[in-house]
């Protein structure tokens, strides 16, 4: 099958997404390679585990490996472990995309101190540590469990958007994202149409 839009995928979660994800990298890339896309990402779920795995049989099977993180993001900061705005681990998802040699680094600086400093139920980070460590990285908003997505759902928009204007101050313009996620959930739609506002 032809790719013919240059659509690629850039929030994928593989074997070492536990709970989360089931494809092996090498089977991801040859999905990849079978749909036409010249590169892929992989974004587990707080972890970088697959990354060079995952590089080495995207170069030698011809795709552009991008390296990436779903990275948990804690609420109320890194050192607080307690529930915050409804979820259980204090945390919201946030997908980091390494653009630079420099963003690669700064992406293995943030998940070690998720496990190293931030760690309760998952490893997190918070923002003090986004903006230390931002150069080089691309940012998604993730999916449902995302700031920006989870404030909407809640019917804050206005804080939804405050929080979308924080973090593309964080990331710097051009490099932070609102992604649309449509898998037929209701909250998709709602999310959809409050990021699609924000964007506006």
């Amino acid at each position: 099958m032809e790719n013919t839009c240059g659509f690629v995928h850039l929030h994928n979660h593989t074997m070492y997404s536990l709970l989360d994800g089931a494809i092996r990298p090498a089977s991801l890339i040859a999905s990849a390679k079978e749909w036409g896309m010249g590169a892929i990402a992989i974004t587990d779920h707080g972890n970088m585990f697959g990354a060079m795995e995952f590089y080495l049989k995207a170069q030698k099977e011809g795709i552009k490996p991008i390296i990436g993180s779903e990275i948990y993001v804690a609420i109320e900061g890194r050192t607080v472990r307690r529930p915050a705005r409804g979820n259980n681990d204090g945390a919201n998802h946030l997908v980091l995309l390494a653009a630079t040699d420099q963003g690669y680094r700064n992406l293995m600086k943030i998940v070690s101190i998720g496990y190293l400093e931030g760690f309760y139920y998952k490893p997190r980070v918070d923002k003090e540590i986004l903006r230390e460590y931002s150069e080089g990285l691309i940012a998604l908003t993730a999916c449902l469990g995302g700031e920006v997505p989870q404030l909407i759902i809640q019917g804050h928009r206005e804080e939804a958007e405050q929080a979308a204007v924080e973090l593309n101050g964080i990331f710097g313009d051009g490099n932070f994202y609102l992604e649309l996620q449509d898998h037929g959930i209701p909250e998709e739609k709602t999310a959809i149409e409050g990021l699609l506002d924000i964007s506006r």
